[in-house]
């Protein structure tokens, strides 16, 4: 029986999934060529060729595919492992992986990242800042901050609160064209919205207002893009209420105008539940999150989170595609 280093399948598997050494080398944070000698010494060890190398790109030939299966059984395993691992500690020390929208990540966590530094300062933060899913179960990210209920497979979930959505501009902007009167007349006013994102249109679409993307004067997916628009005076925009609440130079118009609130979730592997420092930062995260949703002092959230117990845990059994805003 063959002995066969994990590390080399890692690699092939990795290579197989994403079609290059480029794109793999990223994925495992490794070199490229540090992942195509694996790929070579694996081939030479097992006397086979896994794949068929070209322009395009590595695409596996019929003993790669039919080896590929067992690898990812072999790599879900380890994960499985090294999860169980990192939830047996003990120590309040160690790295905790947060991912989180943009938004959240650049205006919200900081400050509560100052406030766990003095009171946990031997846990090391990684923030993981995109609106693309990560990936909880292969460990891309310890903990997960969403804007609507995960569901996938062996995950746990807490929702912290819902955030307030409002409709606002910056003084500047006001000063130059006025405030809309009444909702009616909020799209005769220059209107920053998302590019090829559809919530906003189909909110207005919900609300029996027909628009699509040209009723927005500026356009960006990226929601930070669009909030520092907002407050250099290009337009209108919606966004946080606590997020607007805190800058002096930006105003809440229409406050009448009823939108949907934006659901905010906690989300873990259910594996990491006894990690006493992912649970320490997931349960500081709650309480900071639910005090920024009400607006409340940042540093009462902290002190609470040492001592309260964490709240009902729901846990996820189906698989869905888990969306970030």
């Amino acid at each position: 029986m063959l002995d066969i280093d994990w590390n080399l399948i890692r690699s092939f598997a990795a290579v197989a999934e994403t079609g290059s050494l480029s794109a793999a080398a990223r994925k495992l944070r490794a070199s490229q060529p540090t992942l195509g000698r694996h790929v070579t010494e694996l081939e030479q060890v097992l006397d086979v060729t896994l794949f068929r190398r070209g322009r395009d790109g590595y695409k596996l030939t019929k003993q790669g595919v039919d080896l590929l299966g067992r690898a990812l059984e072999m790599r879900e395993q380890a994960e499985a492992f090294s999860r169980l691992a990192l939830g047996a500690t003990e120590e309040v020390a160690g790295t905790v992986r947060i991912a989180a929208s943009e938004m959240v990540a650049i205006y919200v966590l900081p400050p509560m990242l100052a406030l766990l530094a003095e009171e946990e300062p031997d846990i090391e933060i990684e923030i993981v800042a995109s609106n693309l899913v990560e990936n909880l179960l292969g460990r891309d990210a310890d903990i997960a901050i969403r804007m609507m209920e995960p569901s996938q497979l062996d995950l746990v979930a807490r929702k912290a609160a819902d955030i307030p959505i409002v409709v606002c501009a910056a003084k500047s902007y006001i000063a130059r064209r006025g405030r809309p009167a009444d909702p009616s007349q909020l799209l005769q006013h220059q209107v920053i919205g998302l590019d090829r994102a559809m919530d906003i249109i189909n909110g207005f679409r919900n609300a029996g207002i027909a628009i699509d993307r040209h009723a927005f004067h500026i356009r960006c997916d990226q929601h930070a893009v669009i909030w520092e628009a907002t407050r250099a005076g290009a337009g209108i925009s919606f966004q946080q209420q606590p997020i607007v609440a805190r800058d002096p130079q930006v105003e809440i118009l229409l406050p009448e105008l009823q939108i949907p609130l934006l659901p905010c979730w906690i989300a873990m592997h259910r594996d990491l539940r006894s990690s006493v420092r992912i649970r320490r930062v997931a349960d500081f995260l709650m309480e900071y999150l639910k005090s920024y949703c009400a607006g409340r002092p940042l540093s009462a959230a902290a002190s609470n989170s040492a001592a309260r117990a964490s709240p009902a845990i729901r846990h996820t059994t189906t698989s869905r595609t888990e969306t970030a805003t």
